[in-house]
């Protein structure tokens, strides 16, 4: 029989077992028991057979009982910040890292995935095994699938995980979700995650001019970045009170304390290795106090004698000159797609009668415009030519919206895009003036996205609660948004760290103070509806996913 008894036999124990059982089988037949025949059966009562007297045998054993099958309730959505867009729930143990996972990739993508596979592996402390076939719990990396740039799909199944994309920036975005998941919860659910952004530019902008950041206190924002999906790092490096990264065609603007060549480009790589692009800013016409202090002769001077930090004549051709050997300089040094322009608060255009005050610039802007110009064309006149610098690069430019005019004979390059980050300027347009006329615009609301070292002129340092509660890319001067047909043409938006009191933080307090604003920043840049979770619930899991 399959299922015999087993165990060792008791000899007469077992005898008389045999018998019990026998005499219980017969009396229950109406027979007496027949006496016991040696072999541990009995014979039954008036039965015979040719080989002698008929053996009873053991009652069978019952077949055991089917192991039940688990069963497990829906899964619910991976606890990530930002939240994915979308999970498909389905029943299963889940995924997480075990003795036998690795981490492998597509054959024909080792070389595009490769370091994606690298990182993740490191990260879940389960070696690499680069094109091997994925086994039972592994991690798996392709390209391909449909969807949208950055975007990226997510299977749990079968005690797997599959992540896919359609390019490398996808597939990096998919294994953030899975490290976020795992050190959240220790695991990743069941199921199928489609993830992508509702912005192509979701960033984080460091004034590293007027504060000295170190290179490794940059990297650390980086890593902290790219976990939260963004992918632009805006380093704000020339300024009245500093100029922050070493020069080859002008030393003698640059600070005692700045970032050595060497390091921009390892800050670079980094970034880059985290799909995140570094977008830099040599801001002008105003805001060059440092290029000023070893150029004195640039100052721009009132009629009445008084200079106005930071703005240099841009009357004068030298003025051009020096900003223009520095774009040059730089753009080979920074190659990603990006150029910030500056353009804001030019001192000139900050008074009543710009004219009248600064008569050296009413002469440059009629000889250059005709009998019409004025001040503000020659402003709007510089930036253009810094542009056409620029424009070579293949760089998209952004300029601060106060650095754009109307009225004027002439206006600011098309292709220029706007950098909305404030409503307080003189002679201030609404956003809907930017969108309306067809500008691209980039989001730094200075009521939301600004922290400010000191918290001069009224400002807090943000918790990132009104962020998360509030704020959408929609909004882009004070709480109100612009209509929804303009959200195509807002391409994303900026967290700010600005260093008007350098000395009021620490580098550790700054990043300390920016965590949580910055997490909110991601959250509604990767997916502008009202989150599921509420503030308290989300502190709790920005802390947790870290």
């Amino acid at each position: 029989m399959r299922y015999s008894i087993r165990g060792p036999r008791r000899g007469p124990a077992l005898v008389a077992a045999a018998v019990a059982l026998a005499t219980v089988a017969a009396c229950s037949n109406g027979s007496s028991a027949g006496p016991p025949d040696g072999t541990g059966s009995t014979a039954a009562s008036g039965a015979s057979s040719p080989a002698g007297p008929a053996v009873s045998s053991p009652p069978p054993s019952p077949p055991p009982s089917p192991t039940p099958t688990r069963t497990y309730p829906l899964s619910k959505a991976p606890q990530v910040v930002p939240a994915v867009v979308a999970h498909r729930a389905a029943r299963g143990p889940g995924w997480k890292p075990g003795r036998d996972t690795a981490v492998v990739v597509a054959e024909k993508d080792e070389f595009a995935l490769a370091d994606e596979a690298r990182l993740i592996a490191a990260e879940l402390r389960v070696p690499y095994r680069g094109t091997a076939a994925a086994g039972p719990g592994d991690v798996s990396l392709a390209l391909g699938g449909a969807g949208g740039a950055e975007s990226y799909t997510l299977t749990v199944q079968g005690g797997g995980v599959r992540i896919t994309g359609p390019d490398q920036a996808g597939v990096f975005y998919g294994t953030r979700t899975l490290k976020q998941s795992v050190r959240s919860s220790g695991a990743m659910p069941e199921g199928v995650v489609t993830d992508a952004p509702a912005k192509p530019q979701r960033g984080l902008m460091v004034d590293i001019a007027r504060k000295y950041y170190s290179a490794d206190w940059i990297e650390g924002r980086l890593r902290e970045m790219a976990d939260l999906k963004l992918n632009q790092l805006g380093l704000h490096f020339s300024d009245d009170q500093g100029f922050r990264i070493a020069s080859d065609s002008h030393p003698e603007v640059v600070s005692q304390r700045h970032l050595s060549k060497a390091e921009v480009r390892r800050i670079v790589d980094l970034a880059a290795s985290l799909h995140i692009t570094v977008v830099p800013e040599i801001d002008s016409p105003g805001h060059l106090g440092a290029v000023i202090a070893a150029h004195p002769e640039l100052q721009l001077v009132s009629v009445s004698g008084r200079t106005p930090r930071g703005a240099v004549d841009i009357s004068k051709p030298a003025s051009a000159k020096i900003v223009d050997e520095l774009l040059r300089e730089y753009a080979g040094l920074f190659p990603g797609a990006f150029w910030h322009l500056g353009g804001d608060e030019y001192v000139a255009l900050m008074v009543k009668n710009p004219e009248a005050t600064y008569p050296q610039l009413a002469r440059a802007a009629t000889a250059k415009y005709g009998a019409s110009g004025r001040v503000q064309d020659l402003a709007t006149g510089w930036l253009n030519d810094r542009a056409a610098v620029v424009r070579p690069t293949g760089k998209a430019m952004r300029v601060w919206n106060d650095g754009f005019f109307t009225g004027g004979v002439t206006s600011a390059d098309k292709d220029l895009q706007v950098a909305y980050w404030t409503g307080k300027e003189i002679g201030a347009r609404t956003p809907v003036s930017y969108l309306s006329a067809g500008r691209k615009v980039i989001n730094y609301n200075d009521k939301y996205l600004y922290y400010v070292l000191g918290q001069p002129n009224q400002f807090v340092y943000p918790t990132g609660r009104l962020i998360y509660e509030q704020w959408t890319p929609l909004v882009l001067r004070g709480s109100t948004p612009v209509p929804a047909r303009y959200d195509p043409q807002i391409l994303g938006g900026s967290f700010a760290v600005w260093g008007d009191l350098p000395n009021a933080q620490t580098q550790a307090q700054v990043a300390a103070g920016i965590r949580m604003p910055l997490a909110a920043t991601a959250q509604k840049l990767w997916d502008a509806r009202k989150p599921a979770l509420g503030w308290a619930a989300f502190q709790a899991l920005a802390g947790r996913v870290r």
